[in-house]
């Protein structure tokens, strides 16, 4: 499930906003003990994911109810999604379909 080559708290940060992105703002997200259950790692990596969420404003935590998406996480979310895409993710696929000789109609008939 993870890679090497980035911290595994930052790999299980990704989980969490995946989970962010799919259920929307407001959304109860799963306790640290759950999601470290589910990944297979210990539980400091997992909070370490949610103080660095909580800390940009992402995750809320309620007192004796547990972890949630903050309002307007979602829209944040996206927006840095897009940002991260079209800055890094992009000019490499763009880049491949101009070595493939790929045409625009080719890969739209595709879609």
């Amino acid at each position: 499930m993870f890679t090497p080559d980035r911290p595994i708290y930052r790999q299980i940060r990704d989980v969490i906003i995946e989970r962010i992105l799919t259920l929307g703002d407001g959304a109860m997200l799963p306790s640290v003990r759950a999601l470290a259950a589910e990944a297979g790692v210990n539980p400091l990596t997992v909070a370490k994911a949610y103080q660095d969420l909580q800390a940009t404003g992402l995750v809320r935590a309620r007192k004796g109810v547990g972890l949630f998406a903050a309002e307007g996480a979602m829209n944040s979310l996206l927006t840095q999604e897009r940002e991260q895409f079209l800055t890094e993710e992009w000019p490499r696929v763009l880049a491949r379909i101009n070595r493939l000789g790929l045409e625009a109609a080719e890969l739209l008939e595709q879609a």
